[in-house]
């Protein structure tokens, strides 16, 4: 299957820059996967789009503040890291500019506090780091890291929490699960008021949210491994909405890959608790074995996450409702408007 099957025009000016200052102001595009029926709305309409019943199934990873600015020790010169995974200790997988200076063996200085060593070379600018400091990390970090947000994105960001979803818990992720940044708390207690329940899964966003496809073939591309955890609690709560006939509803879709991570371990029997590392990539030809619904942000052209919402849906379900919010300039992708596919 080739990857420009998943190409769309996508004008600059609607990939969106900022957050709105409502988180629930954004506009709610609604796709039923079955016949491609098209409505346009705005995110508080989600309630109306859910059922007594159904189990909404939230990420509640937390955004690191994981970009670091630098120089090098012997040169001077300016150097960039994002941290991406813990690995052991204060040994950490991360992605550096520049990459070509960047060598086995090179220090990298952040003020007088924190201190890293280049101590293996990857490939597109991915180095392991070994940081050394006085104090505690976390606290460093937090004074001297910004909020990861993606290349595209060219302003400051000058609330760092609104980068984080109103439900962050769980620290660990190298960038938000954006379909979660229009919920609020209001808006959640609206949704537990109508019966429907809600449940969380962490998984830790990683290097594969920075990467482009690099292949010409869909099925020729790997997907990088992400942390996850589904606790007993959300278990049994799944297990409970399939045998009432409710609809296991993914806000995003890392709540999506976890839970398809899951079933698929679990084999068509009960749902049980799990945490480990998922690749999972999901494009058209997957059956879907747990997830009903998808709460998602619109995704950019040719991306892994275009495919997983095409799988869902339907290629030209998909690929037809993304011209008609082109057309009428709905917002894309972090900071973007929604969709709510059913």
């Amino acid at each position: 299957m080739n990857v420009d099957l998943y190409d769309f025009e996508l004008p600059e000016r609607l990939i969106a820059q900022t957050p709105l200052a409502d988180r629930a102001a954004s506009r709610l595009l609604t796709l039923n996967k079955a016949t491609g029926e098209i409505g346009h709305h705005h995110f508080p309409h989600i309630l109306d789009e859910l059922r007594p019943g159904d189990t909404l199934v939230l990420n509640d990873t937390r955004v690191l503040p994981a970009r670091l600015f630098g120089v090098k020790e012997d040169t001077g010169a300016k150097a960039e890291v994002l941290l991406l995974k813990n690995l052991s200790g204060d040994q950490w997988e991360t992605l550096v500019k520049p990459g070509k200076k960047l060598k086995k063996g090179s220090v990298i200085v952040f003020g007088d506090e924190l201190k890293a060593v280049v101590e293996e070379e990857g490939e597109m600018g991915s180095r392991v780091l070994s940081f050394s400091y006085s104090g505690i990390f976390n606290e460093i970090l937090d004074r001297l890291g910004q909020m990861p947000l993606p290349p595209y994105i060219k302003e400051k960001l000058d609330d760092k929490e609104r980068y984080q979803t109103v439900y962050a818990r769980h620290e660990g992720s190298a960038a938000a699960p954006t379909a979660g940044l229009h919920f609020t708390e209001e808006l959640l207690e609206a949704i537990r008021a109508k019966g429907v329940t809600i449940a969380f899964v962490t998984l830790h966003v990683g290097l594969g949210t920075f990467r482009p496809m690099s292949v010409d073939r869909v099925e020729d591309h790997v997907m990088h491994e992400e942390y996850y955890i589904l606790p007993q609690e959300t278990a049994d709560i799944l297990n409970e909405t399939r045998e009432r006939g409710g609809r296991v509803i993914a806000v995003g879709t890392t709540s999506a890959r976890t839970l398809e991570t899951v079933a698929g371990k679990c084999e068509g029997g009960k749902i049980v608790k799990s945490s480990g590392w998922t690749g999972i990539f999901i494009y058209p030809g997957y059956t879907f074995r747990l997830v009903d619904a998808l709460i998602t942000n619109f995704h950019l052209p040719k991306s892994t996450l275009v495919m997983l919402v095409s799988a869902l849906a339907g290629r030209e379900h998909i690929m037809n409702a993304y011209r008609e919010a082109v057309r009428r300039e709905y917002r894309f992708f972090s900071f973007g408007d929604a969709m709510f596919i059913y």
